[in-house]
């Protein structure tokens, strides 16, 4: 199993711990000079992405904030965990990283053993893919080939940020993608003349340490097309902090398109980030995790579902199902409940290493993941409880999934070493359906 500590930096100082999954969600940096004032000006405007002023961000708190997840990430590799995860949004304050590649190449000369895992670049929101092979082909080459690098399609309110068409925001993915992996692959220089990308001369001089290339994760929540496409070319997919019998749903589905593609899925496909925090007191772990509500729209509110799946960005049914919300005639497709509740059914696990380890064989034995990512902090745990979060699941929580891990016979990709896609799994169908077929 991999186990990873995220790093969304989002927040106002939130972390996530990848450890036998994947991942690390550092922190998220919001950064408010004056959070109670910033908190009723959000709850006031409705939303905290793409339209809510930046006259709130506090670049001195900003400042502060980054150099702590970068602690917080150096310590992690210190105790061995297997990963840090990154990701990027923007225009929004529940997340700092604008360009996850810029913190993911500090963290490549910074950190010694673990693996980076991006989860992920926004591929539509990038005008030139082939730049973005050089930029991960750099990060790969400084960390000594400890890149993974996840792909995804960004938040519908991002593509309204970047001047992109949401209509062809999947378009833009599958070819971008395309674009990357010919770039890492193939010698150039060579011609691309797609519906959405147009490269003269395709040559660049930095290609990935690791080959064929880096392995590739895909994450995401609700999107069916993207857990088949990922199946398509045999790329693990990560589930975001889904609830248990969701979870099995997606792993059903992944496996039913991994067979049709001519593999087998499992365990080491399957990928999955929970909110996990970690205390030495049960009260005080309990406290840390109410603020994981912070993100769950107790503040943020995140976007309004106009602006987060505008017209063409989603599927009909994913569409659907947010503009019923935005009509006031059903709730949030991401609705969660009350942090109680969410403990019952373990979306969210807190509490002592002792407690958290007991729940977490009971998450385990329910979905089978070979990926397990911690999302360790979120809202306004302090820097030394974060710390402090990251240090008892290094020492104490890990090591006792590891043996879990091996009791449930539970590989991660790394262990049972499978081909970095599909194209070089030996056998397999090569004719790929369209996801929406």
């Amino acid at each position: 199993m991999t186990l990873l500590v995220p790093s969304r930096q989002r927040r106002l100082a939130r972390l996530r711990l990848i450890g036998s999954s994947s991942g690390q969600r550092a922190g998220t940096a919001c950064c408010y000079g004056n959070r109670e004032a910033s908190v009723g000006d959000g709850l006031e405007f409705g939303a905290t992405a793409l339209m809510f002023s930046n006259k709130h961000f506090d670049p001195v708190a900003g400042s502060r904030l980054y150099n702590e997840y970068l602690e917080h990430y150096i310590l992690a590799d210190e105790l061995g965990i297997d990963g840090i995860m990154l990701n990027e949004h923007h225009n929004a304050p529940f997340c700092m990283q604008a360009r996850a590649n810029i913190f993911a190449s500090a963290l490549a000369a910074a950190t010694k053993n673990c693996k980076i895992v991006m989860l992920g670049n926004p591929l539509p929101a990038w005008d030139n893919p082939v730049q973005l092979s050089e930029e991960l082909s750099m990060i790969d080459m400084l960390s000594k080939g400890r890149l993974v690098s996840g792909f995804v399609r960004g938040g519908g309110q991002e593509q309204l940020a970047g001047g992109i068409n949401p209509a062809f925001n999947r378009e833009r993915f599958e070819e971008a993608h395309d674009l990357i992996v010919k770039a890492w692959t193939t010698p150039g220089p060579f011609r691309w003349e797609g519906t959405h990308y147009q490269q003269r001369v395709v040559n660049p001089w930095t290609v990935p340490l690791q080959k064929p290339h880096p392995r590739i994760w895909i994450p995401g929540v609700i999107s069916k097309e993207t857990i088949i496409w990922a199946a398509q070319h045999g790329y693990p997919y990560i589930a975001l902090n889904t609830p248990v019998e969701r979870t099995r749903q997606i792993w059903d589905m992944y496996d039913a398109a991994a067979t049709e593609a001519g593999f087998k899925g499992g365990p080491d496909y399957h990928g999955l980030l929970k909110q996990i925090h970690v205390a030495e007191t049960e009260e005080k772990a309990i406290e840390n995790a109410r603020q994981f509500m912070w993100m769950q729209g107790e503040f943020t509110g995140l976007a309004h579902p106009v602006w987060s799946t505008p017209a063409g960005y989603g599927s009909p049914e994913n569409r659907r199902a947010f503009v019923e919300f935005a009509t006031g005639r059903s709730k949030n497709p991401r609705y969660r409940p009350a942090v109680e509740k969410q403990m019952e059914e373990l979306m969210i696990i807190a509490g002592t290493p002792k407690q958290v380890i007991a729940k977490l064989r009971i998450l385990l034995e329910e979905t089978r993941p070979g990926i397990l990512a911690f999302w360790g902090n979120d809202g306004t745990v302090s820097h030394e409880d974060a710390k402090t979060c990251i240090r008892l699941l290094g020492t104490e929580v890990f090591p006792a999934v590891r043996e879990m891990a091996k009791e449930l016979d539970l590989k991660s990709p790394f262990e049972t070493n499978q081909p970095v896609s599909l194209k070089y799994l030996q056998n397999a169908a090569r004719d790929v359906k369209a996801a929406a077929e």
